[in-house]
């Protein structure tokens, strides 16, 4: 409860002023308003929430029979290392003779140069379709439903991602920021073998690592 009181009224130049009561002013319903209003708020607010990033490893399989057969000519290795700067790549089947690791980076003149170069066709088939669904001419449902079909087209490259033990993982979550921008959708996370890591790591940190 609030209270405003004015001065009585006074005399000047002859004439007496009429006295005034006093004002009372009740707070409470403006008190209440806010606490509504702060209550509103914290109710409206979305919370924040954190971003994760999902990773599904291949699954092992015992027959190899029953393991996913790929084309060596669409399959493309990135090998993470324990640092920013060591990251490589390399085409088809691995070789330990013949195979030739190529240094890249996580920049846009980086991999994301070859992701692009090496899935282009699935990435016009892509355009058309955003093309598409930007005109009205496809609805969401249907854009989401052709972009899986395309991704996943037997023509589309796939991408195995190699890390170690002391691979960092802003590193890893850089190699699927990529993938995800390039659309390839076809990928996988492994560890990576004794032979590859033996190209570039050095033999006294190879020693100290447990790799098949």
């Amino acid at each position: 409860m609030a209270e405003i009181i004015e001065s009585g009224g006074h005399e000047k130049g002859g004439k007496k002023r009429p006295k005034k009561s006093p004002v009372r002013m009740d707070m409470t319903p403006m008190v209440d308003l806010a606490f509504l209003l702060l209550t509103f708020f914290i109710l409206a607010t979305s919370l924040s929430k954190p971003k994760t990033v999902e990773i599904v490893y291949p699954k092992e399989v015992e027959n190899k029979e029953d393991q996913t057969q790929l084309d060596d000519d669409l399959a493309t290795t990135l090998l993470v290392g324990d640092s920013d700067d060591k990251i490589f790549y390399y085409h088809g089947k691995f070789r330990k003779d013949t195979t030739e690791l190529i240094q890249t980076n996580f920049s846009k003149d980086g991999f994301r140069v070859v992701l692009l170069d090496r899935n282009r066709k699935i990435n016009e088939r892509v355009n058309v379709i955003k093309d598409k669904l930007n005109k009205g001419e496809m609805n969401e449902e249907q854009y989401k439903k052709a972009y899986i079909d395309i991704t996943n087209d037997s023509l589309a490259p796939f991408v195995v991602v190699k890390t170690l033990p002391t691979t960092k993982w802003k590193n890893v979550v850089n190699a699927i920021d990529e993938l995800n921008i390039t659309n390839v959708k076809k990928r996988a996370i492994m560890d990576m073998e004794k032979r590859e890591a033996e190209l570039f790591v050095p033999a006294d940190k190879l020693a100290g690592m447990k790799l098949k």
